[in-house]
């Protein structure tokens, strides 16, 4: 029915209503008092329409503590449409509220800074990242002018000149940032900021490693060309001196390969298509191999020794093999004629060892924290003496990460070096080891 027929019928209904008591009234008691009877009625409407109307006022400004009435005639279909428009836009607010917090939720899970600004780079909000990238926090810099929390004049400059089409790279508490700035809405900007100092160290690395892998392969190449350009040259070379060109390029092309297989062995390490098969490893087996191995390449100039005292592991046997043989093999390298070598397999107080301990020439602090990267040396020179490829000890760190251990350096200048590879604590291992079982 039509909305206005439904006001308008009950209300002229009761007027008529009325009007015909006050007929009646009139008919047996006369005009004086039917009049009367009438004009109390209408002031008794009269009251009750405006106590409506102030209830009315009072819910709209207390709208949370004051409970609407049910209402009398026209005013019982005015609250029941407050009472939807109540409990809808409770509905909507929930809703809503419900966004917001999954919203905020989204944008702190995000790996980038977001910052929230008003046209005039007041902070309304930010998400942890954008705390952690410019150093501020929500709870005490909200209402602040941004430009006044990031202190850099590049960022100034780039507030001034408006040109946020352009990314900015900003270098805060030894970090590179790259921020920008995006209008939104007409009172609103989104300042965004990616932190991309672990992309370029991993750039850097990268490069570095090409760089490295060129030079490492460019020298053995460099002579084996060259004494194959003397032999074309020279065809009636003395027999001798061809036997020490053959040696020398036999020793450079085992170089290349030793480097070849090493840069494919970190490869395989780092990569998520070659996952790890877990085996029990015989660890006496493995490390007597491993002492014959050491053995043979000091041929006799090393006391070298090996005591087993340890569990075995779940694990790659040829991983494990590979990362343990590189540490024995370094200190037979780096240890002079007449120096000693411990082998040892135990257990600590974490859990399995692996220690390597030697009288070798020792390392620097200094140097200790890089020794893992890829083909760091502390003394180049000696590093080509050895034979060595500046991949071992990279190697070694990613086979541990793989099982879950950990590489410990402990050395002094001219007073040997302790390389400790510790795995998990007994409790942890033995899970782990059931774990790897139940795969296997």
């Amino acid at each position: 029915m039509n909305p206005q027929l439904l006001f308008w019928v009950p209300a002229t209904l009761r007027l008529v209503f009325v009007f015909v008591g006050t007929a009646i009234a009139w008919y047996f008691l006369g005009p004086v008092i039917s009049l009367g009877l009438g004009l109390l009625v209408m002031c008794g409407m009269t009251v009750l329409q405006l106590h409506y109307l102030y209830r009315l006022g009072d819910w709209l400004d207390h709208p949370s503590s004051v409970k609407l009435p049910d209402g009398w005639g026209a005013w019982t279909d005015v609250f029941s449409r407050l009472y939807r428009l109540r409990r809808d836009d409770e509905k909507n607010k929930a809703e809503l509220t419900e966004w917001l917090a999954r919203f905020r939720q989204a944008m702190s899970l995000l790996p980038d800074g977001v910052v929230i600004m008003d046209d005039v780079l007041f902070l309304e909000w930010c998400n942890p990242e954008a705390e952690r990238h410019l150093g501020m926090t929500l709870a005490r810099d909200k209402g602040m002018r941004v430009t006044n929390l990031i202190r850099s004049p590049a960022f100034i400059d780039y507030i001034i000149l408006g040109r946020y089409e352009q990314p900015l790279t900003l270098m805060l508490k030894e970090r590179k940032l790259i921020v920008q700035i995006i209008p939104f809405e007409n009172r609103r900007q989104i300042l965004v900021t990616h932190d991309a100092t672990e992309s370029d160290r991993i750039d850097m690395m990268r490069r570095d490693f090409i760089a490295n892998a060129s030079h490492e392969l460019r020298t053995p190449l460099t002579v084996i060309n060259g004494f194959l350009e003397i032999a074309s040259s020279q065809p009636n070379l003395d027999p001798a001196v061809r036997m020490s060109h053959l040696k020398l390029m036999t020793e450079q092309g085992q170089r290349m390969q030793n480097l070849v297989e090493d840069m494919l062995t970190l490869t395989r390490l780092e990569s998520i298509d070659y996952p790890l098969r877990p085996e029990r490893v015989n660890i006496p087996v493995l490390l007597e191999q491993i002492l014959q191995e050491a053995r043979a390449m000091s041929a006799g100039r090393h006391q070298i020794s090996l005591q087993v005292d340890g569990p075995d592991l779940k694990g790659g046997t040829e991983e494990l093999r590979s990362g343990f043989a590189n540490l024995v093999l370094n200190a037979v390298r780096y240890t002079p004629a007449g120096g000693r070598i411990d082998i040892r397999w135990e257990m600590g107080a974490s859990g399995p060892q692996f220690v390597v301990q030697d009288t070798g020439i020792g390392i620097s602090a200094e140097h200790i924290s890089r020794l893992t990267e890829r083909f760091y040396r502390v003394d180049k020179g000696r590093s080509r003496e050895t034979q060595g490829t500046g991949l071992g000890l990279a190697i070694v760190k990613h086979v541990l990460l793989r099982h879950g251990a950990t590489l410990g350096i402990a050395s002094q200048p001219g007073q040997g070096s302790v390389f400790r590879c510790i795995f998990r604590c007994m409790r942890c291992w033995r899970r782990c080891n059931r774990f790897l079982g139940s795969m296997a």
